[in-house]
């Protein structure tokens, strides 16, 4: 394997994975809503679907998908649908303005439902298996095996496992200022908002 060419991969998709979208609203959502907990959650969920996502590619699967018009657009819908879903509940928490305690059994409880929601959104995201079929494979050396492959997939998603990670860890840490009612009201409509405008986005790009 060209190690150069591996490390100039780790620094573009590093670049991808900084630039805010749809994991990066999920995920604030997220730990806001369940803490960190449910944070972290929800960043394993969009880890995991990065993982699957990158086995899908390495078995050749993913160029089908991508090949098979009516197949790759009901991803794309139904992706751009969800993210459409997620903004909506938060807009209509915003509107309410009545949140559970931190530590209280209705936020533990659904602490879980972050990986879902995390798993869910990114693995309807088009984009993230364009990324692995289309672009990945331009810094794969000629002949490089599947198993090349599948390294250069999961150091991606290993890259947004850590960045995630660490931003649940700022956002949690800043928790108890955002947790303010008028500010988490103002946090939870821009969230909604941004998380709209990426399922309309993604609905319209062809």
């Amino acid at each position: 394997m060209n190690w150069t060419a591996y490390a100039t991969y780790l620094v573009f998709a590093l670049t991808v994975v900084l630039i805010p979208g749809p994991d990066f609203a999920v995920v604030v959502g997220n730990t806001m809503s369940g803490g960190r907990s449910r944070g972290m959650w929800s960043a394993a969920g969009v880890a995991s679907s990065n993982a699957v996502q990158g086995v899908v590619a390495m078995a050749g699967l993913g160029a089908l998908v991508m090949r098979a018009q009516p197949v790759f657009a009901v991803v794309k819908w139904v992706g751009a649908a969800y993210l459409m879903y997620l903004g909506l509940r938060l807009l209509q928490a915003a509107r309410r303005g009545r949140y559970a305690l931190p530590g209280s059994a209705a936020v533990e409880h659904a602490a879980r439902r972050g990986w879902r929601q995390g798993f869910l959104s990114n693995i309807t995201n088009p984009k993230v298996l364009v990324f692995y079929v289309a672009v990945l494979p331009q810094f794969l050396t000629p002949g490089a095996g599947p198993l090349s492959l599948m390294l250069f997939a999961l150091s991606h998603a290993l890259l947004s496992l850590t960045y995630l990670l660490t931003l649940t860890a700022v956002m949690h840490r800043v928790r108890r200022i955002l947790a303010r009612r008028k500010v988490r009201r103002c946090l939870d409509a821009t969230t909604g908002i941004a998380m709209i405008g990426f399922g309309t986005r993604l609905a319209f790009e062809r």
